[in-house]
């Protein structure tokens, strides 16, 4: 038997300089997420660097020549701007004058009505059957006061023949007769006297009765248009509310060609408006059209919490979009004069951009995407705006939202 051939052993040796594939494994798995993270760092340092600068927002200051911003036209200045409401100078929460439940409505919102039109009607059956007894009534005092008027005219002619009588011939009528005939006459003239004034109080019953009856019909007191409905048919309605299912109102009207602005005017600026001044009306809603305007009426006394004085202006432009209730801005307009074309621009702000510092009033002026404090001189609020006695020259930029609490050298940029 031949032996086995021997092992080559030469083959058998360790190789230190190639690591094993789990090495390799591990360590290609770091290298990656090295370069993920620093991939990760580098993205957040360039987000942080661009996102430093905050976003605000800015309004432009632009000086007004003379006394305030010159007008569309071209021939008139701006001399005190404030902010309000169109209301309807004439306006009524119609009521009913009885309590009752509603039975009838005749108008919804914006139906346009007539004085005198009925808007709605009560439950008035019991009502019209008043009216029906007191006619009743009525009728049959007059036909008592026929019959008491034919028994008093009777009995004054019975009274003069007996009369005559005796004095033709004083024995066949005696004095007593004659005395007798003369008290049933007066009495009959009494008796038509008192069923008289019957009549006349069935006739006041009667009146009532068609008052209260007339009551039950709510009607328009002067010609507009219907705004709102308070009540439904089938809900009780009274004078006033009192408490429950009673409701007051019924409808709510106004005359619309009475619309006018009422705006609160600061204190510090009532002098430069004054009554039949002319005016230009911007709506909130129409932003980008103008009408025009005439202050009616400065109320003769002033908001002592709010240091205002109200001024109501007439709408001159009648237009169908003008609604109640609308904010409006009223700029009330001087003519323009030599005086006032060589006189000191004013700076007129919004009033978000002055803020108070430490008893100063200061702003927040955005140059080369950077904030600088300047304190300024500015006047009280009317209509949101201010005006800026000195500081701003024009052309600056001022911050008015979007940070709360601003610092000096601050990053920004202005936003859209």
């Amino acid at each position: 038997m031949s032996a086995p051939p021997a092992a080559d052993l030469s083959k058998l040796r360790i190789n230190r300089d190639d690591p094993p594939p789990a090495v390799k494994r591990a360590l290609g798995r770091v290298l990656w997420l090295t370069g993920a993270a620093a991939l990760i760092i580098a993205v957040v340092v360039i987000v942080a660097r661009g996102g430093s600068a905050v976003p605000v927002q800015v309004v432009t200051v632009t000086p007004s020549v003379g006394e305030g911003t010159a007008n569309r036209g071209g021939g008139a200045a701006v001399a005190v701007v404030a902010n309000g409401y169109v209301v309807a100078r004439t306006k009524a929460a119609v009521s009913a004058k009885i309590p009752g439940r509603l039975a009838q409505l005749n108008v919804s919102e914006g139906s346009n009505v007539q004085k005198g039109d009925i808007l709605a009607r009560l439950d008035n059956a019991d009502y019209a059957a008043a009216v029906g007894q007191a006619e009743a009534g009525l009728a049959s005092a007059k036909a008592t006061l026929i019959e008491a008027q034919s028994d008093r005219d009777q009995m004054q002619r019975d009274y003069v023949r007996v009369r005559d009588i005796h004095a033709q011939n004083p024995n066949l009528v005696s004095p007593q007769d004659v005395e007798n005939a003369d008290s049933r006459a007066r009495q009959a003239e009494a008796r038509f006297g008192a069923q008289s004034a019957r009549v006349d109080a069935a006739a006041a019953a009667l009146r009532v009765a068609q008052a209260n009856l007339e009551n039950t019909y709510i009607r328009a007191p002067f010609s507009g248009t219907v705004l709102r409905k308070e009540a439904e048919v089938g809900e009780v309605v009274a004078p006033s509310v009192g408490g429950g299912l009673t409701r007051g109102a019924v409808v709510t009207m106004a005359d619309l060609a009475t619309l006018e602005v009422e705006v609160d005017v600061n204190e510090a600026y009532i002098a430069r408006v004054q009554n039949g001044q002319q005016a230009r009306i911007t709506l909130d809603a129409y932003p980008d059209t103008a009408f025009r305007g005439a202050v009616r009426q400065i109320i003769p006394t002033a908001d002592r919490q709010r240091a205002t004085v109200q001024v109501k202006v007439s709408i001159l432009d009648r237009d169908r979009r003008i609604l109640t209730e609308m904010g409006a801005k009223v700029e009330f307009l001087g003519a323009a004069s030599p005086q006032q074309a060589t006189a000191r621009p004013r700076v007129i702000v919004p009033a978000d951009a002055v803020r108070s510092e430490n008893g100063r009033d200061v702003v927040w002026i955005v140059r080369d995407g950077r904030l600088q404090r300047r304190d300024v001189d500015a006047g009280p609020v009317s209509g949101n705006f201010r005006e800026i006695r000195s500081g701003l020259s024009g052309g600056e930029q001022l911050l008015v939202g979007g940070i709360e609490t601003p610092k000096e050298g601050q990053r920004v940029k202005v936003g859209p």
